[in-house]
């Protein structure tokens, strides 16, 4: 029986790198790359400067855009294709409980269980932590320009919020990697040590180093 096509999804709080190592590893392991479209969502800004007042716009723009991009990665499963993602449709409400209360919420979780369904679940979850520390640090590099201003108590409540989702069952593998330590970007031996976890963790061929006299 063939083996269908798996479809790994890369998670994590803010700045911790979903999208770099999902960029990283797609030449690796090969599938399409889908990416959250966060930049295109025209509330994002705004949201930063006033929380409460585009919080739901803010939302449920990313809730519409989010499903959108997932009837995307189910049809490329259905076609038999790898699916690399930096995001997971459920870490959606976590966002929304952050930021929404009252009759906006109650509004936002019907929308959201009418919606999530029937969407595909991943194969396996990489849940990329770090410390507060490790992530305005990382976003500070970065330096885009709507998080400048972010506050740090924001992120420390993302990390627990994070840390809560993940500490629960899951009907889906989680690999787990503490990202503190680690320069997968600088060091490319950290890069293959993920990928050596995410390929058994996907039951796939082990990666293996070139030998030092390998030529290409």
């Amino acid at each position: 029986m063939t083996q269908p096509p798996f479809y790994l999804a890369i998670e994590g709080v803010i700045g911790v790198g979903k999208t770099t190592l999902a960029r990283m590893l797609q030449p690796r392991l090969g599938g399409e790359l889908v990416l959250e479209a966060f930049d295109e969502n025209p509330f994002l800004p705004k949201f930063y400067e006033d929380p409460e007042r585009y919080a739901f716009q803010t939302q449920i723009f990313f809730l519409l855009s989010r499903y959108r991009q997932h009837q995307t990665i189910h049809q490329l499963l259905e076609d038999g294709r790898p699916v690399i993602s930096d995001y997971i449709f459920a870490k959606d409400p976590l966002f929304a409980r952050l930021t929404l209360q009252g009759d906006e919420l109650e509004m936002y979780e019907r929308v959201y269980e009418a919606l999530a369904e029937r969407l595909p679940r991943p194969s396996l979850i990489v849940y990329l932590r770090a410390s507060p520390d490790t992530l305005m640090y990382r976003i500070a590099l970065r330096d885009r320009p709507y998080e400048r201003n972010m506050p740090r108590s924001y992120i420390e409540a993302l990390c627990r919020a994070y840390d809560e989702l993940f500490a629960q069952p899951w009907d889906v593998p989680v690999l787990t990697i503490d990202t503190d330590p680690l320069d997968f970007v600088a060091v490319d031996g950290h890069l293959s040590l993920i990928e050596d976890q995410v390929r058994r963790a996907l039951g796939l061929t082990p990666y293996q180093p070139l030998l030092p006299w390998h030529t290409q």
